[in-house]
């Protein structure tokens, strides 16, 4: 069977979901940016402090949470306990990379990041 590079798929432009539990146990998903830290193991997400997201995970730290992408026939998942940080350095980390993998996002005084700390992953795209 063919294989996709997995850091090549998490960096190439694409859109991803982030799935996270509502207090109620039903799951929120929305559209996503999302970055892939092979080093540190972590995926971030840039986000409005004020979005509903971020004020869920800030009420509940460390939820498990999924972020996917598609891409054809090929997919991938990665699973972790999620944190909101507004620290500058960790934000402006997630920006710089999310520079790289999109573009360069508005200016966002409100800006947060989450991270998730992986420790699963699914899919037919995952590291040899």
């Amino acid at each position: 069977m063919e294989q996709i590079d997995f850091a090549q798929f998490w960096q190439e432009r694409r859109l991803c979901m982030l799935a996270s539990p509502r207090p109620d146990g039903t799951i929120h998903q929305v559209p996503v940016g999302a970055t892939f830290d092979a080093e540190r193991q972590l995926v971030r997400v840039i986000t409005s402090g004020s979005s509903y997201k971020a004020r869920n995970l800030r009420r509940h730290p460390g939820s498990r949470v999924a972020v996917s992408q598609v891409e054809g026939r090929w997919w991938s998942t990665v699973e972790g306990r999620a944190t909101v940080s507004a620290e500058p350095e960790r934000v402006a980390e997630a920006v710089r990379r999310y520079a790289e993998r999109y573009r360069e996002p508005r200016p966002n005084p409100e800006r947060v990041v989450i991270e998730i700390a992986i420790d699963r992953l699914l899919g037919n795209v995952q590291p040899s």
